[in-house]
């Protein structure tokens, strides 16, 4: 059966509680609780003792925050890349999730939810400042000019006066079309702005003055790999905070982790369950998730409830926050329950991907014509006065 938020206890008592039925791997449904602790004995009492009982708590064997640049980042968030759900859903999940004791909120302008999510943040009537929020920069905006406008526009859509964590969505930027949307071309894929692309140290420059203006407590990037975070900190007055990532047990991401570790960047794990690709579908889109994994289930057959347990428990353990997508209330819950591998499990799930070799499941390159996550050349590699796209677009050139 779906699982059904309650604002009471099965018991009676005040509290939250939602029942789902069981996973993949699972023989029983689960019932989950969140009651002050002079409810607890009530527990005893509930009638089927073969349902999994599991209490809504902070881990205490795992980090639950971590502190870059001064600033605390929740180690686990939510994020509100949309996939199928309507906005309605969305601003529904945020609401609950920060009922449930979610603190970090993963936004982008890209995702077209920003209004939704403040909503959702609005409704829960938490102070401003308990509640950690990621923003994302549109890749039409990349121009100096554009960057302070678009972070307005999100700001204004959220309902909010500043972000905690504003990032460069990614490091190439796309032509602008009506409403700060992609242009597209005939077929559907965006039009690249390669003058821009290669520009991105200038579109950094134009974030540091966020954090100078008190919009952005921190700045940061979202896709970057060793070459580019190496050009970018070349001439950064404002070391970038974090790195956000597609990182999960096919893609550990163990070279960019140890750069990043080097230069005190922060790393933030995306699609940690692999889950559906983030707008994109890449080479690798449709390979097999880490969720139905029987490598993965095997191991945290244990003492984890299932594999996005066990996964996002690995990735918090090497220092690493999370931001997964879910909207299905019971998972929210069950995220929240992470808990420390043990030495033989840690070892288990780095061998994953030496096993089955590294997939990366949100790639643009078939649809940009260049791959941006090349450690060789900093693509796309273009020549000003040989881009046929500013022939088409001369605008390009007045930013």
């Amino acid at each position: 059966m779906p699982p059904n938020f309650n604002s009471q206890s099965p018991s009676g008592v005040d509290g939250k509680w939602c029942l789902e039925s069981p996973r993949c791997g699972e023989e029983t449904p689960s019932i989950y609780l969140e009651l002050a602790s002079r409810h607890l004995r009530r527990l005893c009492s509930l009638p089927q003792p073969s349902i999994n009982i599991s209490i809504m708590k902070r881990p205490t064997s795992l980090p639950v925050s971590f502190t870059v640049q001064g600033v605390t980042i929740p180690a686990l968030g939510l994020s509100t890349f949309p996939g199928d759900a309507t906005n309605e859903k969305v601003k529904d999940v945020v609401f609950k999730g920060l009922l449930c004791g979610y603190r970090h909120i993963d936004t982008a302008a890209a995702y077209l939810t920003e209004q939704a999510v403040g909503e959702g943040i609005e409704k829960s009537g938490l102070p401003r400042e308990e509640i950690f929020v990621t923003a994302k920069l549109p890749q039409t905006c990349h121009a100096a000019s554009d960057v302070e406008g678009a972070l307005g526009r999100t700001l204004r859509a959220l309902k909010l006066d500043y972000v905690d964590l504003y990032l460069m969505h990614f490091p190439h930027a796309l032509v602008k079309g009506p409403e700060y949307l992609p242009r597209q071309e005939c077929d559907g894929k965006p039009v690249v702005d390669h003058f821009l692309s290669k520009r991105y140290p200038e579109t950094w420059r134009a974030m540091e003055r966020l954090v100078d203006n008190g919009k952005a407590r921190l700045i940061g990037v979202c896709n970057f790999n060793i070459l580019k975070l190496n050009r970018l900190l070349q001439t950064a007055r404002i070391r970038p905070a974090v790195n956000q990532v597609e990182l999960h047990p096919y893609l550990p991401q163990i070279d960019l982790r140890e750069f990043c570790k080097m230069e005190g960047i922060h790393v933030m794990a995306h699609q940690p369950l692999g889950g559906k690709p983030s707008l994109r579908d890449g080479p690798d889109a449709h390979h097999i998730r880490p969720l139905i994994d029987t490598d993965i289930l095997q191991l945290s057959r244990k003492n984890f409830r299932g594999r996005a347990q066990l996964i996002l428990s690995w990735i918090v353990q090497q220092n690493i926050s999370v931001v997964p997508r879910t909207t299905r209330i019971a998972h929210l819950i069950d995220n929240m329950n992470l808990k420390r591998l043990t030495s033989d499990q840690m070892l288990g799930m780095a061998m994953i991907s030496r096993t089955v070799g590294e997939f990366r499941f949100s790639d643009p390159r078939h649809e940009l014509g260049f791959d941006i996550f090349d450690e060789k050349e900093d693509q796309p590699e273009v020549e000003w006065d040989d881009d046929p796209l500013l022939k088409r677009y001369p605008e390009l050139l007045t930013f």
